[in-house]
């Protein structure tokens, strides 16, 4: 299903725009599809039955966020590893990356989103109140408007637009993609749970709203 174009921008490269969020036609479920979600749906059945036994609830959610923390940070290049990031809150000494900073921030984002749910409903405010507590205070601030959406052209790969694996909708296109984004999280269609969170998560990746430090959160 075609769900945006390649169109030429003023300044030599190419970006995607995507076409209206959700497609008006409904996205097709072919059977692979169909056979993981339902794959899935049982395999968290099961998570919610087991976190029934577990003695701390709270503590497996905090050490499960934090392996999350550390491996999606990899995406940034980050090298601190699980290890470190204990370390480092429980306060022990020892020579830590200089990126294990960024894996704090992410935890401490993700603690405040899970806080945040229960007074504000997910929204684009919800989305730039995580990205300015994901990005205060850290080596990647200077520059990035912690909290704001881009108002400039940022790519992924390469290292400009013309050599990048893929850049996203230009600024002037964003207010469109963004209306369409928080109102599909809130629209009253067919898709299950499931498949609406990944439909959301893939737009959310193709508009990339951030100038960066917002991949890691992207499966929040």
């Amino acid at each position: 299903m075609k769900i945006g174009k390649l169109l030429q921008q003023p300044a030599g490269y190419k970006a995607f725009v995507p076409d209206k969020f959700p497609p008006e036609q409904p996205i097709a479920l072919n059977t692979k599809t169909q056979q993981l979600h339902a794959r899935a749906v049982l395999v968290l059945g099961k998570l919610d039955g087991i976190t029934q036994l577990l003695p701390d609830l709270d503590f497996f959610i905090l050490m499960y966020i934090t392996k999350e923390a550390t491996r999606s940070s990899e995406i940034e290049g980050t090298r601190a590893t699980i290890v470190d990031v204990i370390k480092s809150e429980a306060g022990i000494e020892h020579r830590m990356p200089q990126d294990v900073d960024r894996i704090l921030h992410y935890i401490k984002a993700m603690e405040y989103g899970l806080k945040r749910l229960e007074s504000l409903p997910l929204s684009l405010r919800f989305i730039r109140e995580i990205h300015k507590v994901l990005l205060e205070e850290t080596a990647d601030a200077p520059g990035k408007t912690p909290g704001e959406f881009r108002t400039s052209q940022n790519w992924i790969g390469g290292g400009s637009p013309a050599t990048a694996r893929f850049v996203p909708p230009p600024p002037a296109e964003l207010p469109r993609c963004l209306d369409d984004f928080e109102k599909f999280l809130y629209a009253d269609n067919l898709y299950p749970p499931l498949i609406k969170a990944a439909l959301a998560h893939a737009q959310f990746e193709t508009i990339h709203h951030f100038s960066t430090g917002m991949v890691e959160l992207a499966g929040y």
